[in-house]
């Protein structure tokens, strides 16, 4: 399976090196870059892509509003990378429909993986350096409610009591397997309750899942 990669940064040394070291690997193929989210957004109407590296802090249109502008016209999916590791870009990214994130100078190995999980439909929020900036994010003064966070929170009472327990674990940053063990139960019941939550929820993926959480007050920084 080639992955078909999208490049948005606005500095071309940036693109240079992620070209560079993911074409050293057969499953990926970077088929476009562009320096502005204006730009990709424009691109991406035209090529076809599995997967958007997208940088936040960017002139003209940043990485926010373009994620949200692609997720929108139902483009690509898109993983954030940011330059260190308490961005609030990302955050905001994360909630216009990005798929994860991580920083710039994560180990190839863990972009590799994170690009492949993306592309199969999963997301990206295990890694330590996310659950640092969902930590922050979560000590924050709380945004104005919104419709649908508030539709959401009515919805957290069709959970069940293990439900609850695999969302507050899920928005800690743990794996499958993390919480598998965690709980004492099988991994793949843990695939079958984290479905069923998005299901319940009307939630994409495991970083809704995360954001929401921390919004209505399932998980509070720092705690466990």
């Amino acid at each position: 399976m080639t992955i078909r990669i999208v490049l948005v940064d606005d500095q071309e040394m940036y693109r240079m090196g992620f070209r560079m070291v993911l074409e050293s690997r057969p499953e990926f193929d970077v088929v476009a870059e562009a320096d502005d989210g204006d730009t990709a957004v424009e691109l991406l109407r035209s090529v076809a892509a599995d997967v958007v590296l997208m940088d936040v802090r960017m002139p003209r249109m940043d990485g926010v509003e373009a994620t949200r502008r692609i997720r929108a016209e139902g483009g690509p999916r898109v993983l954030v990378l940011t330059t260190f590791d308490l961005d609030e870009y990302a955050y905001d990214a994360i909630r216009a429909g990005a798929s994860g994130f991580l920083l710039k100078d994560a180990p190839f190995e863990e972009l590799a993986a994170a690009i492949t999980h993306v592309r199969l439909g999963d997301a990206v929020v295990a890694p330590s350096t996310t659950r640092r900036l969902l930590d922050r994010f979560a000590a924050l003064p709380p945004a104005p409610e919104e419709p649908r966070a508030r539709e959401a929170a009515a919805m957290l009472a069709r959970l069940t009591a293990r439900e609850h327990e695999v969302l507050r674990l899920v928005a800690r940053g743990r794996s499958n397997a993390e919480i598998a063990a965690a709980l004492v139960i099988a991994e793949g019941t843990v695939r079958v309750h984290v479905s069923r939550i998005l299901a319940k929820l009307g939630l994409r993926d495991r970083v809704q899942a995360v954001v929401l959480a921390y919004e209505t007050g399932v998980v509070e920084v720092g705690r466990d």
